[in-house]
């Protein structure tokens, strides 16, 4: 079984920072790519930014120069730093990691529960 546990979400005012984390546990034989989304009151998820198992990061153009995702191997975790919020930011955020466990032959998606980011004006 495996799971994934968020921390880091909050209210924070706009200009401020927050710094989000995603770790894994369970029986995880490897880590492939990991990932934030965030889905905001009435609006589709969206992705916001990606991290490689080679570190390769991709960025929605909405937080590029403001957020940076970046990943620990050995903990299993990935983390989104999120600088200068906006009030557009505010969302649900969520971590997505494919993995293998062990005995699969397959990746598979696990989605974190989520933490809200709220960012006043």
């Amino acid at each position: 079984q495996v799971r994934l546990v968020e921390s880091g979400g909050g209210l924070v005012q706009a200009g401020g920072s927050l710094r989000l984390s995603c770790a894994a546990s369970g029986s995880i034989r490897s880590i492939s790519a990991m990932a934030w989304y965030r889905q905001a009151p009435g609006k589709q998820r969206e992705l916001v930014a990606t991290i490689t198992s080679g570190g390769t990061t991709n960025y929605a153009d909405s937080v590029k120069g403001r957020f940076t995702i970046s990943r620990d191997n050995a903990k299993n975790t990935v983390y989104l730093q999120m600088s200068s919020l906006k009030p557009e930011d505010t969302a649900v955020y969520y971590c997505k990691v494919d993995l293998l466990r062990w005995g699969d032959y397959a990746l598979n998606i696990y989605w974190g529960q989520g933490t809200q980011v709220t960012v006043s004006s």
